[in-house]
């Protein structure tokens, strides 16, 4: 996790973003590199009704949005007392070991998700906020092209910053390859954890190893884990992850993305759509 990158955008959960970004890179000794996050003009083509024109978004408003993101984000990393990375895209090994959390913010970034989903490649992990469909919350699509595109994990930060992460980790374990990557991806989290849990529920599984096999295997990678297969009941796996998480005093939880299909999950839910709805702590995420 030596590496976290921050699309900024104009919303709400920004400030969680920021937090949950610190909280990690002072555990870790991250760098922390920030983007302006902005539809491209041919992505935001609004119509008017009334005179059938077609506008395109005002290309001055577009840069003063970028500026507004870059100052929101330096003011945010120095008010912390996170100091600005040195040497601005040059990271020399002799200097990254035993370094503390810094950051940098990339100028003259393109507009548009595609930029997102590429670039992600090169992070530990990308920090965006939790969508939702208030005009004040982060885009779904952000979410979406860096979790699909970007190779990497994602960690979600809540609409509230977090007080801590890390420290106390819940595994919703339902024994799938996305959350099999999900797991490895946290590695250097479940190892610094003081409290790790493994949970499984009955019906929220697919054919794969059980809560228990993947408690023994964290076992032989240093990590002590506690394990739980859970009954099924009357409430949704999502709403048991959830529960069990606040009862565990979990500050992470980590889950694989869309075990079921996208399509399925927007018409009949699942875990993954339940988390990114109602989920109060930070979420790493993996497909």
């Amino acid at each position: 996790m030596k590496t976290l990158l921050v699309p900024v955008a104009l919303h709400d959960a920004l400030p969680s973003v920021f937090e949950t970004a610190m909280l990690t890179a002072r555990r870790f000794g991250s760098l922390i590199e920030g983007v302006s996050l902005r539809p491209a003009l041919a992505e935001y083509v609004p119509v008017d009704m009334v005179g059938g024109m077609t506008w395109l978004r005002d290309e001055e408003a577009d840069r003063v949005e970028a500026e507004e993101a870059g100052t929101r984000f330096v003011a945010a990393m120095e008010g912390a007392g996170v100091p600005r990375h040195a040497r601005d895209g040059v990271c020399l090994p002799e200097n990254v070991a035993g370094a503390g959390p810094r950051y940098r913010w990339r100028q003259d970034v393109p507009a548009g998700d595609a930029f997102l989903g590429q670039y992600a490649r090169l992070f530990s992990a990308t920090v965006v906020g939790r969508p939702g469909s208030d005009d004040g919350s982060p885009r779904m699509t952000t979410f979406e092209t860096a979790l699909f595109e970007g190779g990497r994990p994602i960690l979600l930060a809540p609409p509230t910053p977090p007080a801590r992460l890390g420290e106390a980790i819940l595994v919703a374990w339902n024994g799938s390859t996305e959350t099999a990557r999900a797991v490895a991806f946290s590695m250097p989290f479940l190892r610094a954890a003081q409290r790790v849990l493994v949970i499984s529920v009955e019906g929220g599984t697919v054919p794969g190893p059980s809560a228990e096999d993947l408690a023994r295997s964290l076992a032989c990678e240093g990590v002590e884990a506690s394990w739980k297969a859970l009954p099924a009941g009357r409430r949704t796996p999502g709403e048991t992850f959830l529960s069990e998480a606040k009862d565990f005093g979990c500050d992470l939880l980590i889950k694989g993305a869309y075990t079921q299909s996208r399509l399925r999950q927007m018409i009949f839910g699942g875990p993954t759509s339940h988390l990114l709805a109602h989920a109060d702590l930070p979420v790493l995420m993996a497909h």
